[in-house]
């Protein structure tokens, strides 16, 4: 990021002094007339030299000074709009009209960013969005001290019995309301497999209540982890951007989201983080789900037969691990 941001520098005022100190140069390797006010274009040179300044000291510290990346980004989005809206959309007689060769400073003060500072961007978006950081909770631990609005801990519910621990991500996530959808409609097999089921989420329970009321679940024992340390327990990991907007995540979506009808919401907690579910007993993780993609999906029935299951085709296929232990 710091390398992208300084070379971002460079170029800028490079091309800023260039353009204040020859302002004719492009307008003459394009072949049409320079502006009668060059003063004008020599504005633009300065402007284009002060965002160096910018990315230069944004290079300091890049998750931190995200904003100026952030307006540096919007710009080299804009001017390319503003370029070839004219050219594809006006009229073709306009002497106004910019030719399409002008078009290579489009590339290289603008184009070729767009993959670079969006990454920048992205990063600072997931560490802003990362719970603060704490002491890491053992299993044993974390079963303890976490409790659901029922006031039972895991550590007691999984006491001789076994608990089926369900981790969501995001409530606004299509994936986390595909997964509640899915656990509603087999929560009497899973019931009458010995399992009890526990859902962890990030928000908060009583100003959820409907959300899970909505899917038949208002009475499951709902445990609320804003700061994610159970996540942390049971090593749930973050996502990275594939593991969130894959290609196989942006099919899968739209099925979950548009052909069956579960939408997507507000984002509620750490958009990065993954999802997955186990089946514990005695604080023992007997066997475990976990989330490779924000797409993969467990198969509860298949959860509840056995405690070593085996993963299905369509779990290999989306990158979903099951495991017994």
């Amino acid at each position: 990021m710091r390398l992208t941001l300084i070379a971002a520098a460079v170029y800028n005022l490079a091309w800023g002094f260039w353009v204040i100190l020859r302002p004719d140069d492009l307008f003459v390797w394009s072949g049409i007339q320079p502006p009668r006010y060059p003063g004008i274009w020599q504005c633009v040179g300065m402007i284009v030299g002060v965002y160096g300044i910018g990315y230069a000291l944004a290079a300091t510290d890049p998750i931190r000074h995200w904003p100026i990346t952030l307006v540096g980004f919007l710009g080299k989005i804009l001017g390319p709009i503003g370029f070839f809206v004219p050219l594809f959309f006006g009229p073709v007689d306009d002497p106004g009209r910019l030719p399409m060769s002008w078009g290579l400073t489009i590339i290289t003060n603008d184009l070729i960013w767009w993959i670079p500072f969006a990454a920048i961007l992205f990063a600072a978006f997931k560490e802003f969005n990362k719970p603060p950081e704490t002491e890491k909770l053992t299993i044993p631990q974390a079963d303890r001290l976490f409790q659901s609005q029922h006031g039972r801990s895991i550590h007691e519910l999984s006491q001789g019995r076994r608990v089926l621990l369900v981790f969501l991500r995001h409530s606004g996530c299509t994936f986390c309301r595909q997964t509640l959808a899915d656990l509603s409609a087999n929560l009497e097999k899973v019931k009458a497999g010995g399992l009890i089921p526990v859902i962890v989420h990030m928000g908060d329970n009583e100003t959820e209540a409907e959300f899970f009321a909505h899917y038949g679940l208002a009475d499951e024992h709902r445990i609320s982890d804003p700061t994610c340390r159970l996540y942390a327990a049971y090593t749930l990991p973050r996502g990275r951007l594939s593991d969130l907007f894959g290609w196989s995540v942006w099919a899968r979506g739209f099925r979950a989201a548009i052909i069956q009808r579960h939408w997507i919401g507000k984002l509620g907690g750490d958009g990065f983080q993954l999802g997955g579910s186990f089946i514990v007993r005695d604080d023992r993780v007997l066997a475990s789900f976990s989330q490779r993609s924000a797409a993969d999906q467990p198969d509860f029935c298949q959860l509840a037969e056995n405690d070593a299951p085996l993963a299905n085709a369509d779990q290999i296929a989306s990158g979903g691990a099951i495991s017994g232990v």
